[in-house]
């Protein structure tokens, strides 16, 4: 198999060639290695790597040499990328923060454990936003991230890299972060599958924290096949993290589209406030309603529905991130880990000269938002009624969820936009998160998926399934229908 045909395939593709032997993992890793070292060679390179690993090689000889002894594994062989606030043993681990540099991970994260057990290589780091902080990738120290269909374009964010290297064919998967959006943003940009699951349904140990209240471990795949893979290995109980939920998705492993008949039983509905939202592009909208269309010709019926306290998720998201990165991000003091800026003065001055210079503007913006919230006078008006309106908020989408099965909404309300073109506006930045943050703050799980691309710009559009709490195989089931059914169009 060339190398063309190895790096275009999906995750799925590639465990059946390395079961036939048709395929090695040394062929698989080189694969993408070459074309990771040919687009480094490029002015405009997609930038999706901080760092790919010296030994990935080398790990993949290890697999195959284990596949030769008769080993079964469920990822055996496999190569993933990962997003560089996820600890990898023995590997830097900076969350693109000049304040980490230099900073190697003592340990494994629960999800790389959980890889690395199941036979995966590690492929390497993937660039974000400073500590997770964005939707472009433009706040990384490294330099930002490009959109493989357009490289005047940003990949989305924080996870953009992750997606950026399974868009250009530089991985068949990743793990990212997602906070209110850093997955399926990114996902839909670069035309991938992107999920943010159930809110402790991956393991959080060993991952950079944001904000605690939301934050998850996400991934990026080319097929909703690969993403129940991933599931299957991955999701469950962990004694390291309290919040993780104990599930068995084992048998996601092989994932069963829904027949036409048992989409049509399926209880749709859409938010009259999505509907109604400003900023939406006319490509969005347009393709958006061929996914409802394809729907509703199962004989499934769609409901619109008012929630008017989705109008303040944007605001509601932020007032609780906020203040939880800055409790989060105040152990970087330059003391603890990576790197200080050397003082003549005191404690207190180390501390305020090496968080100046080192981190970044919109890490800034947040740390200090965030600590005006929780000051004393401020924290029962905005902080603690922030935190009572979330748990009414995900108390109304439990309640729906008990009558309708699927949610359905835009994924971005535009394609991706150019680079440098909202990094000196937060606030058209914050926006870029209008249909995703709502899932974050709900705790539900919600799958960004292809839907087509624009007309006008030839670039990725992305359409969202979400659920109730731990029910990821029927948007993944549902998912992998509209797959089948956009690979017979194009057949």
């Amino acid at each position: 198999m060339d190398t063309k045909k190895i790096v275009n395939s999906t995750l799925t593709e590639l465990y059946r060639a390395l079961e036939s032997k048709e395929l090695t993992s040394v062929d698989i890793v080189k694969a993408f290695k070459q074309v990771y070292e040919d687009d480094t060679k490029h002015d405009t390179s997609i930038h999706g790597y901080v760092e790919f690993f010296d030994d990935a090689i080398e790990k993949a000889r290890e697999m195959d040499d284990l596949r030769s002894k008769g080993e079964k594994k469920p990822l055996l062989g496999l190569p993933i990328a990962i997003k560089d606030n996820i600890s990898i043993k023995g590997k830097l681990c900076t969350c693109c923060s000049k304040i980490l540099e230099g900073y190697i991970a003592p340990f494994n994260a629960t999800v790389i454990e959980r890889l690395v057990n199941a036979g995966a290589v590690i492929l390497g780091r993937t660039n974000m936003d400073e500590f997770a902080m964005g939707s472009s990738t433009e706040f990384s120290c490294y330099g930002p991230s490009r959109n493989p269909y357009d490289r005047t374009r940003t990949p989305g964010g924080s996870s953009g890299g992750s997606a950026a290297v399974v868009a250009a064919n530089q991985a068949p998967a990743s793990l990212g972060t997602e906070t209110g959006g850093s997955v399926r943003l990114p996902a839909s940009y670069c035309g991938l599958y992107g999920l943010k699951p159930t809110y402790g349904l991956l393991s959080r140990y060993g991952v950079t924290a944001f904000s605690s209240t939301v934050d998850q471990v996400g991934l990026f795949t080319k097929s909703p096949d690969d993403m129940g893979l991933l599931l299957s290995v991955l999701a469950g109980k962990d004694p390291e993290d309290l919040t993780s939920l104990d599930v068995d998705f084992s048998h996601l492993s092989s994932l069963k589209a829904y027949t036409k008949d048992e989409i049509s039983k399926l209880r749709f509905l859409t938010f009259t406030e999505f509907i109604e939202a400003d900023g939406v592009s006319s490509a969005v909208k347009t393709h958006y309603n061929k996914v409802i269309d394809w729907i509703c010709a199962t004989g499934a019926k769609i409901e619109t529905v008012s929630l008017p306290i989705l109008k303040s998720t944007i605001d509601e998201y932020y007032v609780l991130t906020f203040p939880d990165a800055a409790s989060n991000l105040a152990r970087f003091d330059g003391i603890r880990y990576g790197s200080r800026v050397q003082t003549d003065g005191d404690t207190d001055e180390l501390y305020v000269k090496t968080r100046t210079e080192k981190l970044g503007p919109e890490v800034k913006r947040r740390i200090l938002i965030g600590n005006y919230c929780l000051t004393k006078e401020f924290t029962s008006d905005i902080y603690d009624v922030g935190k009572k309106v979330q748990a009414i908020f995900e108390k109304q989408i439990d309640n729906l969820m008990e009558d309708y099965d699927i949610i359905l909404c835009p994924s971005a309300p535009t394609t991706a936009f150019k680079l440098g073109e909202k990094v000196d506006d937060p606030v058209a930045m914050y926006l870029s998160d209008l249909f995703t943050n709502f899932a974050n703050l709900a705790r539900i799980p919600s799958l960004s998926v292809p839907m087509g691309f624009s007309e006008e710009d030839k670039l990725p559009l992305g359409v969202q399934f979400a659920s109730g709490k731990r029910q990821e195989e029927k948007i993944l089931r549902l998912a992998s229908s509209w797959h089948q059914a956009k690979k017979d169009e194009t057949n």
